[in-house]
């Protein structure tokens, strides 16, 4: 009963700020772009340098749980830590009015979910595996600084100029040394690398074409070099999964060599 209650509540009490207004006496609203279960996302005008900006707001129905302004101060934090030029930078943070907000960098880029599902692009099993290449350079970038993404999905990549950036921090956590334990980093860790395996599986399904009605496992569906498919089992934890992003970028080289080989 408590879930439709807090639908209904989220519905009444998370009224979208309208096109135009104005946030911190800076920031003008020009359209809402996404929401999510914590945040809801704004491209806004930045009236003082007159460039677009990306603005993130905690939903209004969770700004007054001090667990949720926790998550959202810890998002702050993991941004606050990101200088990478495949995702955004962060600019600043702030409140008003009891809301909570901060403010990033606008990357015109398309979402690869949409440009999947209703542009139809397709990644053969070579270039699959380049993209997925690229991408890990994104997220090692992250394990080094102690950061986990943990929310690796297509909808959270954007595509410019054919190159992966990733955004939507919203789930990562950053682990201090002393503060957490090696088990407990790697799961983090692991987790990052499933997701990367699901998503090259999706890169992957963009050029199959059914000719059964019948549901079968990927590794019957999709024609793979042997490589390509020891590579996503290891991703998914069906055969001994990696340690390191390194052995990763070795076996993605391993596949893409076969590949080439065989042309």
């Amino acid at each position: 009963m408590l879930r439709p209650i807090r639908k209904i509540y989220q519905f009444i009490v998370d009224k979208p700020i309208k096109k135009s207004g104005i946030v911190n006496h800076r920031y003008q609203v020009l359209e809402m772009i996404g929401s999510g279960s914590y945040g809801m996302v704004y491209l806004c005008r930045d009236l003082l340098t007159r460039e677009d900006r990306i603005l993130k707001q905690l939903r209004p129905s969770r700004r007054k749980a001090m667990n949720e302004i926790k998550l959202f101060h810890d998002e702050v934090s993991v941004m606050g830590n990101l200088k990478h030029h495949r995702m955004p930078v962060f600019y600043e943070a702030f409140s008003e009015s009891g809301h909570y907000f901060y403010v990033m960098s606008y990357i015109k880029g398309v979402n690869l979910e949409d440009e999947i599902f209703q542009n139809k692009k397709t990644f053969n099993e070579k270039e699959s595996l380049l993209f997925v290449a690229k991408l890990i350079q994104v997220v090692d970038y992250l394990h080094k600084k102690d950061i986990y993404h943990l929310d690796l999905r297509i909808p959270n990549i954007l595509l410019k100029n054919n190159e992966p950036y990733l955004i939507d921090f919203g789930l990562a956590k950053q682990e201090k040394p002393n503060q957490s334990n090696e088990n407990d980093r790697k799961e983090l860790k692991l987790q990052d690398y499933y997701d990367i395996g699901d998503i090259l599986l999706y890169l992957l399904y963009t050029t199959y074409s059914s000719k059964t009605k019948k549901a079968l496992p990927w590794t019957e569906e999709l024609s793979l070099r042997q490589e390509t498919v020891l590579l996503v089992k290891k991703l998914l934890r069906m055969e001994k999964p990696y340690s390191s992003i390194d052995g990763i970028l070795y076996d993605l080289y391993v596949a893409v060599k076969a590949l080439e080989e065989s042309e």
